[in-house]
């Protein structure tokens, strides 16, 4: 990592250059840019495996240019297409292969956008590198998989012309590298699959509600999938580290007559603890009209339909620190309440009640209009780019994977005018995870060209979760938790196109990692515009259940990037916290182009929770607490600065927005302690803030300022938690 308060060193072209120039070089040399593995043993024996094989072809432009033609090993001979989109060509390697490489040689008429894909049975295709703009004469791709068929699958042509190949090469390895893995199987004992006629619904809710209901830091993890149809006298109570999921494609194929239900009953009333858990594609029909949902971070509620109104507060209305909606319908009120701050985006709501201190609306309808600071609301009339979070559900009676498609100045659900749009890809194509698997099992099924499809439990990782293919999906299901061993970094992305991560926690190792997740490698710059990589639901926790220490969370190296809902914690209660036993300087750190954040909650960092060195990044939403345990006013000195700010834009960056921001010091170590400010930023036209503030809660230390030298301090509010407030900055 860099020096602290220096940004990474980063080649950084003119915007001009990188959408353009820049991105045809980039896929030029796609080879070495778009899919990066490490050498093997098996990669160093590599070996042509193509030349003389099967080959067969979408169409040929006549006889004389035959799908074999690009396999013979002769540069005088090709295969060429019809004139139209799409093509592909494809050779059999005769059995399945490691690959390595593929050399296509194009004539003329060649392809300006393709991808290789490979199959184990000719039939169901996985995407193993991508090529955006091409510009003919000879490309040389990286490939990370397995497979016994492989294909050129060609989009766009460069010409007018056809698809034409003098040599379509494809290299890999002969040597034995072990089994190849399966894709799809069961989905594991913590998993629980109902149909409407399987009896026990009620009573497995009730015994996983009794094991988790204050099983905060416990290693139990359970999915509730329920099969299309409807449920009644149903009430589905949500403990940690559960999950209640539709298995339909919209929410309106399963049906809940009854509620899905989340109280604090277990924390005498009060909310601010009920994290980690989830609700996604059902329809409720509550049983008193209203269905309650008391969450505070770390709990989406995704995909809903609830035909009443929604109660975000406890029974009692006791405290609670929520909490996230997306692509939902609430056809009622929406009941806030002691809600301190809740980001809603892309919904339909029938009403909201009370603001406290920070409500933000992106593209929902039915939102309260922005009267920020009082009543606090800050509403925007669309969400600038979204990509819902991708989904397990049932077609007939195969499991498939939804990856919802990316949407534009979004406002309203996904699913309100029918089947929502995106791709089904069979679970056949996913590698299964199960507790007991082994990091190397899980880089190996990658390398094979397969999704993860994390089932619920623990998993520990003693090397690097390495994804480099792009339109890879990882997916967790009930909160699935990786933990790095021995200070590795739990994940890493490639700077590739279209990756997900969705649906799991990284609980950090007691021996420090410099990292916990990374998108992107340090100096990223292709273009993903088009098909950026998301994380989503993805949760970072640092102590707490045990010691856990990482120099920086989260790194967001990838130009493009989508940040949908993520809690990036460093405890503050448990076990294995305090000033230096959980030691953790930075939360999230930004340094690609480009970047957005939906749904933003860092804390508790001992020193930046974020810090942002990438240009024209977006935020919407952002919730801080700042380090509670900090001993004395010395231990957060930052140079001549007092305290390190909850959100910081480099003084490099010329272009950064943000909405509804929100800081909240409780120094109850040392309540005398000043922050002279909750955010920082370069004073610059291009730099906008709207809609912030900071709160001292009960006077447990206190802010100078909002932002730089701007906005009151809390100093003459004493013990009185009142917020102070800045409408817009500069």
């Amino acid at each position: 990592m860099s020096p602290v308060g220096s940004p990474p060193a980063r080649w950084r072209p003119t915007p001009t250059l990188r959408r353009s120039t820049v991105g045809a070089l980039v896929a030029a040399l796609a080879g070495t840019l778009l899919a990066v593995v490490p050498t093997t043993a098996a990669q160093a024996a590599e070996t042509l495996l193509s030349q003389g094989k099967a080959a067969t072809a979408s169409t040929v432009e006549g006889a004389v240019f035959p799908a074999s033609s690009a396999v013979d090993g002769d540069l005088g001979t090709r295969w060429a297409s019809q004139w139209q989109d799409p093509q592909w060509l494809q050779v059999d390697l005769g059995a399945s292969r490691q690959l390595s490489r593929a050399v296509l040689t194009w004539e003329a008429a060649y392809g300006k956008s393709y991808e290789i894909q490979a199959s184990d049975n000719g039939t169901d295709w996985r995407t193993v590198t991508a090529v955006s703009a091409g510009d003919g004469g000879t490309d040389e791709v990286t490939l990370s998989g397995s497979g016994r068929y492989v294909r050129m699958n060609g989009l766009t042509r460069g010409t007018g012309y056809g698809y034409s190949l003098w040599e379509f090469q494809v290299y890999g390895s002969t040597d034995g590298t072990g089994p190849t893995l399966p894709g799809g199987g069961d989905l594991g004992p913590n998993v629980h699959v109902f149909d409407p006629s399987t009896p026990g619904l009620q009573a497995k809710l009730d015994q996983v509600f009794q094991q988790q209901e204050s099983a905060q830091f416990g290693s139990g993890r359970h999915a509730f999938l329920l099969k299309p149809g409807t449920y009644n006298n149903v009430n589905a109570q949500i403990g940690f580290y559960t999950q209640i999921a539709g298995l339909g494609l919209r929410p309106g194929d399963t049906t809940i007559n009854g509620d899905v239900t989340v109280d604090a009953g277990w924390f005498n009333g009060n909310a601010t603890q009920n994290f980690w858990r989830g609700a996604e594609g059902l329809t409720l029909n509550p049983v008193n009209g209203t269905n309650r949902w008391a969450v505070s971070q770390a709990s989406s509620f995704r995909r809903m339909h609830v035909k009443g109104g929604l109660n975000l507060a406890p029974n009692g209305y006791g405290w609670a620190s929520g909490g996230y909606i997306a692509d939902s319908k609430i056809d009622g009120q929406v009941g806030n309440y002691s809600q301190q701050q809740w980001y809603t985006r892309e919904s339909s709501i029938g009403g909201w009640s009370n603001s406290v201190w920070n409500q933000t609306f992106s593209g929902v309808e039915g939102a309260p209009a922005t009267s920020f600071p009082e009543p606090r609301y800050t509403t925007l009339d669309t969400t600038p780019i979204s990509r819902e979070k991708p989904y397990l559900y049932l077609d007939g009676n195969q499991y498939k994977v939804f990856a919802p498609a990316k949407r534009v100045n979004a406002r309203g659900t996904s699913w309100a005018g029918g089947a929502p749009q995106g791709e089904s890809i069979p679970l056949s194509q996913f590698y299964v995870v199960k507790p007991g698997a082994t990091a190397a099992t899980i880089n190996q099924a990658l390398a094979q060209g397969l999704h993860l499809l994390f089932t619920p439990g623990v998993y520990h990782v003693d090397q690097t979760i390495n994804v480099n293919r792009a339109n890879t999906i990882v997916l967790g299901l009930g909160l699935a938790t990786i933990i790095p061993d021995n200070g590795v970094t739990a994940m890493r992305v490639a700077d590739v196109d279209g990756v997900r991560l969705a649906g799991f926690l990284i609980d950090a190792g007691p021996v420090n990692s410099p990292t916990l997740l990374e998108v992107g490698p340090q100096n990223s710059s292709a273009d993903h515009s088009a098909n950026p990589t998301t994380v989503q639901d993805v949760y970072i926790r640092i102590g707490g259940a045990h010691v856990g220490k990482a120099t920086t969370s989260m790194v967001v190296n990838s130009d493009d990037a989508i940040v949908d809902h993520t809690w990036v914690w460093r405890a503050d209660h448990g076990e294995g916290w305090g000033w230096e036993t959980n030691r953790a300087d930075y939360g999230v750190r930004v340094n690609g182009d480009d970047v957005l954040a939906t749904g933003l909650f860092v804390e508790h960092f001992n020193k930046y929770d974020v810090e942002w060195y990438g240009e024209r990044g977006r935020t919407i939403f952002y919730q801080n607490e700042k380090a509670y345990d900090a001993p004395n006013q010395a231990a957060i000195q930052n140079g001549t600065t007092k305290g390190y700010a909850a959100y910081r834009v480099d003084d490099s960056v010329n272009t950064h927005e943000a909405w509804g921001l929100g800081s909240y010091c409780n120094y109850n170590v040392d309540p005398t302690i000043v922050q002279d400010h909750g955010f920082k930023a370069p004073v610059k036209p291009g730099v906008k803030f709207h809609s912030l503030l900071v709160v001292s809660l009960g006077g447990m230390g206190h802010y100078n300022h909002v932002i730089n030298d701007t906005g009151a301090s809390t100093i003459p509010a004493g013990t009185s938690t009142v917020p102070s407030t800045v409408v817009h900055f500069p």
